[in-house]
């Protein structure tokens, strides 16, 4: 296992670039992200460990970070004080864009998957979940409708212009951008929902993660019941990620220090747990180029 350290960094999101496969984004922050500033560190994969390649403050914690769809060098981050910062790891100032709207902490953004767009969606703890155009910096929608923080919006990798959310209202919620409202609301949990995320290979499937410590998959077209529901964390769920390899396989981290995979279609659903972390994990990604890595961010380790 390969790790990288950054001292007075914590760790809360990890994605790696759907260009590069060795290339990782990592949004941190100072002080647990409830005080000091947040640093964007771009990292390199290779053969005995990972390194720094560049890093990039800012003025406020960063916690969630999306590479760009159609640009290798471009990303976006969200941060405390409410805005979204667009990066070009190229130029050597960083720094391109900042994107104002959110009036509190913005703890989610995604970059649109399918060709239709090119879209960013960020939610945040002022409930509400915006789109914004990264090439004009725009703002383009601002959706409400929940009742509590935003915690997750995952764009669809399948349907232009929808997107999915969770909130601490205990919903899980499916956006159309077109239309400007909310298709579907699912009480998904009877607690937070800290995560949430589609299928790669079903357009009607998407999965939570809550403070209950449990894990649901859901099908739009039938939400009375969760189609599968996995307990085995000890603690709230971060994260989740279904793999872009296998239909019903997806992983999950906690903050109860651990990385878990699972697969839904099986009686024993859980495959694996990873206790490598000596604390709260709050990043996860599949490497879409290598089959079965997953990376994973904790407070101070990558």
């Amino acid at each position: 296992m390969k790790s990288f350290k950054c001292p007075g960094r914590h760790g809360y999101a990890v994605e790696i670039s759907p260009f590069l496969p060795s290339t990782i984004a990592c949004a941190s922050s100072q002080y647990y992200g409830i005080a000091g500033c947040g640093t964007l560190l771009v990292l390199e994969q290779r053969e005995a460990d990972v390194s720094l390649v560049k890093s990039f403050d800012w003025n406020d914690g960063l916690f969630d970070v999306t590479w760009s769809e159609n640009n290798e060098h471009v990303l976006v981050t969200g941060g405390g004080d409410g805005s979204l910062q667009i990066w070009d790891t190229a130029n050597p100032q960083g720094l391109l864009q900042v994107l104002k709207g959110h009036t509190q902490e913005v703890y989610s953004v995604d970059w649109s998957q399918t060709r239709g767009e090119n879209l960013v969606v960020s939610g945040s703890w002022d409930h509400t979940a915006k789109v914004w155009d990264p090439e004009r910096c725009q703002l383009v929608s601002s959706l409400q409708g929940h009742e509590g923080v935003i915690y997750s919006t995952i764009w669809s990798p399948h349907i232009p212009a929808c997107f999915a959310s969770a909130s601490g209202d205990g919903t899980l919620r499916v956006w159309d951008v077109k239309a400007g409202s909310c298709r579907l609301a699912i009480p998904a949990h009877k607690a937070e929902i800290l995560s949430c995320d589609w299928c790669k290979y079903d357009q009607n499937v998407l999965v939570t993660g809550a403070v209950d410590c449990s894990l649901r998959v859901w099908d739009v077209r039938n939400v009375r019941h969760p189609v599968a529901q996995m307990m085995g964390h000890s603690y709230a769920i971060r994260r989740v990620k279904f793999s872009p390899f296998y239909k019903t396989v997806l992983a999950s981290c906690s903050y109860d220090f651990t990385v878990r995979f699972w697969d839904y279609s099986k009686n024993q659903t859980l495959l694996e747990t990873l206790e490598h972390h000596s604390e709260f994990v709050c990043g996860l990604d599949f490497n879409l180029h290598i089959p079965n890595q997953v990376i994973s961010a904790k407070h101070t380790v990558v």
